[in-house]
């Protein structure tokens, strides 16, 4: 079954210490795998693991995911263990030094000393990929279980489209066989007949058309990742049917050509929305 380019993925989830986590993957229709990510401080170095995870499951579309952060509290202190230290040893080689009688240095009065403690941004500890790639996955099940269910849709406009097209294609082949049995009457010299025939027989191209129609419904029922052939395949009932279009000798067939015309550009809007 085809899927569409576009869809839509959230989840949440709490990730200690960091706090509440949002993660958000949208997607819209491009040629190729392009992935954006917009992550905060302390998440950079996920980046690469993150698009290798997206590019598993997605082919095609203009990825972008956003990750924030609400933390519980924005700074956490942190004791400089270092620095205690050399306080302590210091303080306790002056009194030696000094000869004093109180050497009441305790923890109450290194912890109040300048620079022991210091107020860390939760962002700037690094988040590990274990903890984060459950969300990833969460979220990017979502978004391809949304361009599965726009593929659906897709799928049924396009196969009906191609039912309809059918239809005309065989109105067609009817209308011209009975055409150029009662215009090639018209003509006396076996010359005159073969000129005619030259100038106007479609049988080839309707004969190609309906070989690329039968391709285009297989094509969209056994293939997930048939973005880029449906497109070719259009591409080439479209340069056919303006061949006959422009072979045609009878208003009817005109009329229908233009119907198959404007039918095959409505389904090559479409499919530029197919991964």
């Amino acid at each position: 079954m085809i899927k569409s380019m576009t869809g839509f993925g959230a989840t949440k989830g709490f990730i200690s210490p960091w706090g509440r986590i949002n993660l958000e993957i949208r997607s819209i229709n491009h040629r190729f795998l392009d992935i954006v990510l917009h992550l905060p401080e302390g998440f950079l170095h996920l980046e690469q693991k993150i698009k290798d995870e997206i590019a598993k499951k997605v082919k095609r579309g203009h990825i972008i995911l956003r990750l924030e952060i609400n933390p519980l509290q924005l700074k956490k202190p942190v004791l400089n263990k270092r620095l205690i230290k050399e306080y302590y040893f210091s303080l306790n080689q002056i009194s030696r030094q000094l000869n004093l009688k109180d050497k009441n240095i305790n923890i109450n009065t290194l912890a109040e000393l300048p620079g022991v403690w210091t107020m860390q941004s939760q962002s700037s500890l690094s988040l590990s990929w274990v903890k984060i790639k459950p969300l990833v996955k969460e979220a990017l099940n979502r978004l391809l279980q949304g361009r599965l269910q726009e593929g659906r849709a897709l799928y049924k406009d396009l196969a009906t489209r191609a039912q309809r097209l059918g239809k005309n294609l065989k109105k067609i082949k009817v209308r011209f066989k009975k055409v150029i049995k009662q215009r090639v009457r018209l003509y006396n010299t076996e010359e005159e007949k073969n000129s005619f025939l030259r100038s106007s027989d479609i049988n080839e191209e309707v004969v190609r058309l309906s070989f690329h129609l039968k391709n285009f419904t297989r094509c969209l029922k056994n293939k997930k990742s048939a973005g880029k052939e449906l497109d070719f395949i259009l591409q080439e009932m479209q340069r056919e049917t303006n061949t006959i279009g422009a072979k045609s000798i009878d208003a009817f067939i005109s009329n229908r050509v233009v119907r198959a015309k404007s039918e095959i550009e409505k389904m090559r809007e479409q499919v530029q929305n197919v991964e």
